[in-house]
């Protein structure tokens, strides 16, 4: 599994150098270069520190799930493994977070079954909450009610059937017929995780917080935007972000690469910014968030592995 990690890293990688180079062929190379060369670095400080705000509330939303699940480890153990799943930042729709599941697993033997689902809710919240920054932005800019709309309908829909208990009965006696019983038990496991944490109870705080956490990088990226135009709109600032991030993760590339940093760039020329000044703002807070992300991961990962034997000699296996 560590083997296919790497490689999924090293082909996210070379992804984001391609979408660097597309970029910057359409921005022109010199013009982009002066560009970035003109920010203000000093601001680089405050946006990655919003970035680790962001990383820092989540966590307290994980640690939130572990507890409604009744998931104990240490605060430590914990912080480490959340941050290494930072790695699979670049993965479609972040799924591939449920590297935390597996990390738990091999350190405190805690099922994959009733811990993935965490990395479940934790998208949902996500959506909600990417949905709710960009709402008020869709209507007053009028521009992607569609999308959002779309995409909200699609969530509570999927919602309210997977709280339903006679929808998943229904489809838990249909697998049993072509899956086995350890399986089927396994697939109850996880139902019963993902409905304790899709309770209304407990929903509605998280939707709160994972929109608390966003909107830190929402400003992050009004700072950068700021830094070149002076004078710019947070609010405009935060439906730009959120609605790119929206269209990256629906499109379920890898880390949204591509969609996420045209649309971005195209919400921000349509906006009047110049096109050299668009792709600049655009690879730095995609840098200042999804890359420095992954790099915080790779470390934390690196540190989970000197530091739990168990895990480390799973690694070499």
């Amino acid at each position: 599994m560590i083997e296919n990690l790497h490689k999924k890293i090293l082909a996210s990688i070379f992804v984001g150098i391609l979408i660097l180079a597309i970029l910057s062929f359409y921005a022109n190379v010199a013009e982009l270069i002066n560009a970035i060369k003109s920010f203000n670095w000093l601001l680089i400080a405050p946006i990655l520190l919003l970035s680790i705000l962001n990383y820092l509330i989540r966590f307290a939303r994980w640690e939130f799930y572990l507890k409604k699940l009744g998931i104990k480890i240490s605060t430590f153990k914990s912080l480490i493994v959340f941050i290494s799943g930072l790695t699979m930042s670049v993965t479609p729709g972040k799924i591939g977070e449920a590297l935390k599941s597996y990390l738990l697993k091999l350190t405190d033997n805690v099922q994959i079954s009733r811990s993935a689902p965490i990395v479940i809710a934790e998208r949902l919240t996500d959506f909600l909450a990417l949905l709710l920054l960009a709402l008020f932005g869709a209507f007053y800019f009028n521009y992607g009610k569609g999308v959002i709309a779309g995409v909200g309908i699609t969530l509570i829909a999927g919602t309210l059937a997977v709280s339903k208990r006679e929808f998943f009965n229904f489809i838990l006696n249909w697998t049993k017929k072509l899956t086995s019983d350890n399986l089927s038990q396994k697939i109850n496991t996880a139902y019963d995780s993902i409905a304790e944490l899709l309770k209304i109870k407990t929903l509605i705080p998280t939707v709160l917080i994972s929109t608390l956490s966003w909107f830190s990088e929402c400003v992050g990226f009004y700072l950068t935007v700021k830094a070149y135009l002076g004078a710019f709109s947070l609010n405009l600032a935060t439906f730009i972000y959120s609605f790119s991030t929206i269209a990256g993760a629906v499109s379920m590339l890898p880390g949204g690469l591509g969609l996420t940093e045209g649309s971005m760039t195209g919400l921000l020329i349509i906006n009047k910014v110049q096109k050299e000044t668009a792709v600049a703002i655009t690879i730095i807070i995609r840098f200042a968030t999804l890359w420095f992300a992954v790099g915080l991961g790779l470390i934390a990962l690196y540190i989970f592995q000197k530091r739990f034997e168990k895990f480390k000699n799973e690694s070499k296996s």
